[in-house]
């Protein structure tokens, strides 16, 4: 593995206002780590990476287009409070903007090899500038309270990936090792934004907060879901597969075996609950048990 860069958090962040978060916090000795891993773009990732079943490469490959312009909005947002924040979330939007970086180069760079198989994903960017667009003019916070909701849901998604094997068993050693290092680090920043988010509205009342968090979660995670599905079924179907025919064997694939969506549907909605906190569920654990077991499929950083 490559040399990592470890950000300390500096300054103890003392957040008033904390009732939505008082149950569990992130633990004051977290760090976020950049790993600014790069991939052989060299390596000769066949067209269905996924254990060859198109139905499996579609799902991931749909999730890595919409990546790219998400993780840009993501790294806005949290900016716009960087000279807002104490000096430790202030550190701490640094090194997530620095992982989040990371990770649009090399799903960009994945993305082209998904097209280079002869796949059309510039719709799938496409659709997701649009969502996007939605949130123009909103005040600030508005667009934390999404950014909140999409990386819960992509923290969910990344502690199943790291806990369960399976997901990616068959997958291509290189494709699948991006999967995982990606992972990793959403965990490790899983509870960033939703800090940020505290001192922001540290003046709202519970109510509002609240309020404002659990039915944006609620949107925006449904129509994001809603929407990987829909382009899934597009790529399945540059593979000749028919949509109804497709329909069924994506939600064989995600609510049946393997059902990543199925089992992690409890663990997405305690985003919903007063005084949640993404560390009310501590995966540090998870984070140092990571280690990539295909070093000659990562090459050192330019």
């Amino acid at each position: 593995m490559n040399k990592h860069t470890a950000l300390a958090h500096g300054d103890a962040f003392d957040a008033p206002g904390r009732l939505e978060g008082e149950a569990g916090g992130t633990p004051e000795d977290h760090e976020l780590t950049v790993r600014n891993e790069r991939f052989d773009r060299k390596a000769l990732v066949p067209r269905h990476w996924h254990s060859g079943d198109p139905v499996a490469t579609a799902w991931y490959n749909s999730v890595s287009a919409s990546l790219p312009r998400g993780e840009a909005f993501f790294i806005d947002t949290l900016r716009e409070f960087r000279d807002q924040v104490p000096p430790k979330l202030a550190a701490e939007i640094k090194a997530f903007c620095a992982q989040e970086i990371n990770h649009t180069r090399e799903h960009v760079a994945f993305n082209r090899l998904v097209s280079d198989h002869g796949y059309n994903v510039e719709s799938i960017d496409q659709g997701i500038q649009v969502m996007l667009a939605l949130t123009e003019g909103r005040p600030i916070e508005f667009n934390l309270a999404i950014t909140i909701a999409l990386e819960h849901f992509a923290a969910i998604i990344s502690r199943h990936l790291l806990t369960h094997p399976e997901y990616l068993e068959g997958a291509d050693p290189v494709a699948a090792e991006i999967w995982r290092w990606h992972a990793t680090e959403e965990v490790e920043h899983k509870g960033l934004t939703y800090d940020v988010w505290l001192h922001a509205t540290k003046d709202w009342s519970d109510w509002k907060r609240w309020r404002v968090k659990t039915l944006l979660a609620i949107l925006i995670t449904r129509k994001y879901f809603k929407n990987r599905v829909r382009d899934a079924l597009g790529l399945m179907e540059q593979d000749g597969i028919p949509r109804w025919k497709g329909r069924l064997k994506l939600a064989w694939f995600l609510w049946g075996r393997p059902g990543m969506m199925r089992r992690m549907f409890v663990e997405w909605a305690a985003i919903l609950k007063p005084g949640f906190h993404p560390w009310q569920h501590d995966d540090r654990a998870l984070i140092a048990k990571w280690q990539s077991p295909y070093a000659d499929a990562v090459m050192p950083a330019e």
